[in-house]
């Protein structure tokens, strides 16, 4: 058994691509019982974000696995063949724990370091384990991951470019966000949006001045009891966009929300920024070109990104990573190695019972002591015959890929290599 993940994100394909391959909550649940359906796939967990989509699946054969994941998560995306191999990636058993890790860690976001994917790895986790989805192994997996991503924050400043994409956006719409009289509309009540007013409040907003809207009002009065702020329903919200200075929309719509022709009636030519976090987009990207109106959204994110450096960070982040999959990898073979080693020493106990039940009646002449003197010499060299072995089949683990059956064998009983090789050349005389 092993583990493999299929998907892709901001790094293998373009935004609007990745708008189309985006599943909601619903979506990533059923994509999640479907690859179980496959008869090679025992284990699966969807995490799906605003940059990234990837299915990871505990799988009996890579082959089998690949083809029919891969399939599914076309199929899900409503991507056609083509496009979906252009932007897909697979990685299987090593890569695969590496990509999850560092994916934890926050070395595979849009915003490098930012911690908000730890939460989204945690939810997804969260989700296949309520639908029965996940099992032993990929919950290990996805529980050292998250150990990993804490580890990464507490140990390096690896996120001191941007704890989140909300606070990369705020940063990217400049002075007006912390300007004491700005407006502030926040569309939609989800992750997204409670991570956007947290936000705001925590940088100091009055929460007077932040105003959320969301299809569904209660959603919306939620965050009003939680933050302080207000709540406008979304039939009503017009009035409210026409008077905010910063509009931040991630409703989790299927399509545009504000179009170009909403955005110019609502600024009427007044200075106005949006921070659009969506994915698919809420805001139309011609938005950006009326007069007064600063559009931040993903691309411009990503194109942020890709500008920063922290160089040290990243090293000693990747170093962490490096570690812990070696950890997990030996941790993983040295459970698949126990269950042997076990019937390894049964077999050498059943040997002993069974040499002693055949000497009895040959020995029933000798007292019980002498009796007893011999069964505990016959288990005293069987346990001197197999406890190197064992002791050596995990350090084994890391050893060389090159290793021979020969190779193997004389490490694992500890052979001295002299007599190996005179017996090696005895046989060549023959």
């Amino acid at each position: 058994m092993s583990v493999l993940v299929v998907g892709m994100s901001h790094k293998s394909a373009p935004i609007d691509i990745l708008e189309r391959a985006s599943l909601d909550v619903e979506e990533a649940v059923k994509l999640s019982h479907l690859v179980l359906e496959t008869p090679c796939v025992t284990e699966s967990v969807v995490i799906s974000t605003c940059n990234r989509v990837e299915i990871y699946v505990e799988a009996e054969r890579f082959h089998g696995a690949v083809e029919e994941v891969s399939r599914l998560l076309a199929e899900m995306s409503g991507l056609d063949r083509d496009e979906f191999v252009r932007h897909v990636y697979v990685h299987f058993d090593e890569a695969a724990v590496a990509h999850l890790f560092g994916v934890a860690a926050g070395m595979d976001s849009m915003i490098l370091g930012e911690s908000q994917i730890l939460g989204q790895v945690r939810e997804a986790l969260h989700s296949a384990q309520a639908e029965s989805t996940v099992g032993s192994a990929l919950n290990a997996l996805f529980q050292q991951a998250l150990r990993i991503g804490k580890r990464g924050h507490a140990e390096t400043g690896i996120d001191r470019l941007a704890p989140s994409i909300v606070t990369a956006g705020l940063d990217a719409a400049g002075p007006v966000v912390d300007a004491p009289d700005t407006r502030f509309l926040v569309a939609g009540a989800g992750t997204m949006a409670s991570l956007a007013v947290r936000t705001l409040v925590d940088r100091g907003v009055d929460p007077v001045r932040i105003m959320v809207a969301n299809r569904t009002y209660q959603r919306a009065h939620a965050l009003v009891e939680t933050f302080g702020v207000s709540a406008v329903r979304w039939q009503a919200m017009d009035v409210e966009l026409s008077a905010a200075d910063v509009l931040i929309s991630c409703t989790g719509a299927n399509g545009v929300v504000f179009d170009r022709d909403r955005i110019a009636q609502s600024s009427a030519g007044r200075p106005m920024s949006l921070i659009d976090l969506a994915l698919p987009r809420d805001i139309d990207p011609q938005a950006r070109e009326l007069d007064g109106v600063d559009l931040v959204d993903l691309v411009v994110l990503s194109q942020l990104a890709a500008n920063a450096e922290l160089a040290a960070d990243v090293a000693q982040v990747r170093q962490i990573v490096e570690a812990e999959v070696r950890t997990f990898l030996a941790a993983k073979a040295a459970s698949h190695i126990t269950p042997t080693v076990i019937a390894l020493r049964t077999m050498a106990t059943d040997v002993v019972a069974s040499e002693m039940s055949r000497l009895e009646s040959r020995l029933s002449h000798l007292p019980e002591d002498d009796r007893a003197a011999i069964r505990k010499a016959l288990h005293r060299v069987a346990e001197k015959l197999i406890h190197t072995p064992t002791v050596r089949v995990q350090q084994l683990i890391d050893g060389p890929d090159d290793l021979t059956y020969a190779d193997a064998l004389a490490d694992l009983f500890a052979l001295d290599q002299s007599a190996v090789d005179a017996v090696t050349r005895v046989g060549d005389k023959s």
